[in-house]
């Protein structure tokens, strides 16, 4: 069987022609399928959709969060609760096309535990979204040192039962999934595809979620920022030191410092590069805090699904 995972926020135009698309997909496909979406709260008429769609064919089921928890959270509940031997993780923006789904099948079936589609190119999107998303990969192939995952970005992937089972075992509640996935190291492959434009709707991934998104890759998988730290320590150390001395030479050949300005300026570089120390620290202090509380990374509203009876056969 195969899992399709879909997270979905404010999506109520769009899931009734991805319905469509995928049935016409996986139709020649020799695999029954499901589909789990995953309603992220949606605040417009998804939840209703899903519910008909539901009622029209039972490999359906659905899950509604009690609040928006973000698209990682939705893909994690989807790997929880997915029954197939692999599984697919595919938007409901039909941005990522549904047809190349056999494509991932067919990698998964010559030995790939991970099925990367790669975005090959990217059309609508705006400019500082491209110039974000490539910033991020570069840091965390080059900064974070994660090289194995996918420098253009996938969002829509097909992960293996035994991926899936190991998954499931991780509780973080600040990570990125993709990063995780990629660290395990599973043997992996990759498809290329065109990302298409966005057609009903608006996307909910705001800068303050991607700018979070960043900040939890890096924290979840680098000590760099500590260590940053350490290096900048030292340098101002060193530069205060060197500044005293001169200070001093100056004063015993006759040449007082002049005061107030270059004070000033040595108590705003030295405070400012120890509030920005305390902010990375407070960052990962705030994460272990978070860890701690072992609060759960989603909270299920209801769970949708349309059960055969004992005389209905399976559609």
């Amino acid at each position: 069987m195969l899992s399709i995972i879909t997270p979905a926020f404010n999506e109520a135009e769009n899931l009734s022609l991805l319905y469509q698309r995928l049935c016409e997909t996986l139709s020649p496909v020799d695999m029954d399928w499901e589909w789990l979406i995953i309603d992220d709260h949606s605040t417009d008429q998804t939840y209703q959709v899903i519910s008909r769609l539901v009622e029209k064919d039972q490999r359906i089921r659905a899950v509604r969060f009690a609040r928006n928890f973000g698209s990682h959270a939705a893909i994690a509940c989807g790997l929880h609760h997915a029954r197939g031997e692999c599984a697919i993780v595919l938007a409901a923006d039909l941005q990522d096309p549904p047809e190349k789904l056999p494509e991932l099948i067919q990698e998964w079936r010559a030995g790939a535990h991970i099925v990367w589609a790669v975005r090959a190119r990217r059309e609508g999107e705006k400019l500082s979204t491209v110039g974000f998303s490539q910033l991020y990969h570069w840091l965390m192939r080059n900064v974070v040192g994660i090289k194995e995952i996918p420098p253009t970005g996938a969002d829509f992937f097909l992960l293996d039962r035994q991926v899936i089972e190991t998954f499931c075992r991780f509780s973080e509640s600040n990570t990125s999934v993709i990063a995780l996935l990629t660290w395990m190291g599973f043997k992996s492959s990759t498809v290329l595809y065109d990302k298409q434009a966005r057609q009903y709707g608006h996307s909910g991934w705001s800068l303050r979620k991607k700018i979070k998104l960043a900040i939890d890759s890096i924290t979840s998988f680098s000590y760099l920022p500590v260590r940053l730290m350490s290096y900048l320590g030292f340098v101002v150390a060193l530069l205060g030191f060197l500044y005293a001395f001169i200070v001093l030479i100056n004063g015993l050949a006759g040449y007082p410092p002049e005061g107030w300005a270059s004070l000033m300026v040595v108590i705003l570089v030295i405070g400012g590069a120890q509030m920005l120390m305390m902010g990375v620290l407070g960052e990962y202090l705030w994460r272990t805090l978070d860890e701690t509380r072992h609060r759960p990374r989603y909270i299920i509203e209801s769970i949708v699904e349309n059960r055969p009876g004992p005389n209905s056969e399976e559609p």
